[in-house]
């Protein structure tokens, strides 16, 4: 599949390092986390940073109040540190009110959330709108745990705020957009979360450099509340997106699966299928199912947009899955370079989709006297692209597109776009309706 992207030297060493940096970055649904990640990613991409007050109405949610934090731990009576959050951020129940107590293992325990059957690896846990707190930690630090006294501590604020999150847009030469969107509240999680993060940058910095048809939208929001925020502060303009992708789970080593959007049998539904089926990767296709990330958000009835996930393995499905698994070995450039690509050919295929009319709809028209086969000749591939310049010519008859060519024959995206090309040089075909 040819890529309008292509020859984007080192582009997964890029996003790999630019993941290594916000790694650290402890995130959650509000708070400095946010905004410390979207201003590195505004170093990097032209991006409008959002505020949204705390006790905003957005469609039937309300918008929270501000966490951060800045320390944590558990200490037994001896003084001695059990558990540190600046050895990971995940060791914090995300969202957890202060504490500063004495407390009896018993006490504890309902408080410490673990992985029993993976004993090294610390969970990921939230309480967004449940306000309580507790630690994450290795079922092999709960069961060292003895019967004693423990100092715990959780150094955060929960107060009136905002939630922030990121826009750029790419104007092209049409105000129809395509929407990427990623979300940008897990703390230090690589796969899910951070890999649709650096995607999604490096897609914009690379399509800032070329002509464009379509404007380009691109989110960087929290889960759930961020999109539900942004479909109701820009609901009058929700009609300019014509197609759209949820970025997320691109870092992995698994197949590539993509989950139709709830229409599913749009342009960018058939756009990634004909992609996924002519490239060299293994696939899936999944129906739409209402959950899952923020495309249940944009497929919601009152919306209903033309928008898919397009991941590697699905949430829930891989082990490193929400723990510290999830880590900078678990994600790997090449694979990382590998969704870019994927991405890049499915952007290049709504780029160039449109429909053409031969002007010679009784029959074939007479080829060799017009050079036609002289063009295709010098080629390796000329018996295939002698069979695309008849689909073409046969199918070009206003009511086909060309992904619908490429689908109905069977050969690739590139190859009908480039033969229709040819064809309008050679006055066979009238310049395409986009």
């Amino acid at each position: 599949m040819k890529r309008f992207l292509d020859n984007k030297d080192n582009v997964g060493e890029e996003m790999w390092q630019l993941m290594a940096e916000l790694y650290p970055i402890c995130r959650s649904i509000t708070g400095a986390g946010v905004r410390d990640t979207l201003k590195k990613i505004g170093e990097i991409i032209p991006l409008k940073i959002a505020e949204v007050p705390t006790g905003t109405k957005v469609f039937d949610w309300i918008i929270p109040r501000e966490w951060n934090i800045k320390d944590a731990y558990i200490k037994n009576s001896r003084g001695e540190t059990i558990l540190d959050f600046n050895d990971s951020n995940l060791h914090v129940l995300n969202y957890s009110v202060p504490v500063n107590k004495i407390v009896s293992l018993e006490e504890l325990r309902p408080h410490l959330y673990t992985i029993p059957e993976h004993p090294d690896w610390i969970p990921y846990h939230t309480s967004y709108y449940d306000e309580k707190w507790g630690f994450c930690l290795s079922h092999k630090q709960f069961v060292a745990l003895e019967d004693d006294d423990y100092a715990v501590f959780i150094d955060s604020s929960l107060k009136d705020g905002h939630l922030n999150f990121g826009e750029c847009i790419i104007r092209g030469e049409t105000q129809e957009e395509i929407l990427i969107s990623c979300h940008i509240c897990h703390p230090s999680l690589c796969n899910d979360n951070l890999s649709g993060l650096v995607l999604s940058t490096f897609l914009a910095k690379h399509l800032k450099q070329i002509p464009l048809r379509f404007t380009y939208r691109f989110l960087f929001i929290p889960a759930t509340i961020g999109s539900i925020t942004w479909l109701s502060l820009n609901e009058s303009n929700i009609s300019l997106i014509q197609h759209g992708l949820v970025a997320v789970n691109l870092g992995d080593s698994g197949k590539f699966t993509y989950k139709k959007s709830r229409k599913g049998n749009t342009e960018i539904d058939q756009a990634v299928m004909n992609v996924l089926k002519n490239s060299v990767v293994d696939s899936q296709i999944i129906d739409f199912f209402p959950y899952g990330y923020d495309e249940r958000q944009y497929c919601s009835p009152g919306f209903d947009l033309p928008v898919g996930c397009l991941m590697r393995t699905p949430h829930g499905r891989y082990p490193e899955y929400h723990t510290s698994a999830d880590n900078l070995e678990f994600v790997k450039p090449q694979y990382l370079a590998e969704s870019f690509s994927i991405y890049s050919s499915v952007l290049y295929v709504l780029e160039n989709n449109g429909t053409y009319v031969s002007c010679n709809q009784k029959c074939e028209p007479q080829l060799g006297k017009r050079g036609v086969y002289q063009q295709i000749a010098g080629h390796s591939d000329s018996q295939t692209r002698q069979l695309a310049m008849f689909w073409v010519l046969n199918l070009s008859d206003g009511d086909h597109t060309l992904l619908d060519i490429s689908n109905r024959s069977g050969l690739d995206f590139s190859l009908i776009k480039d033969t229709a090309d040819m064809l309008v040089k050679c006055d066979l075909l009238t310049e395409p309706v986009k």
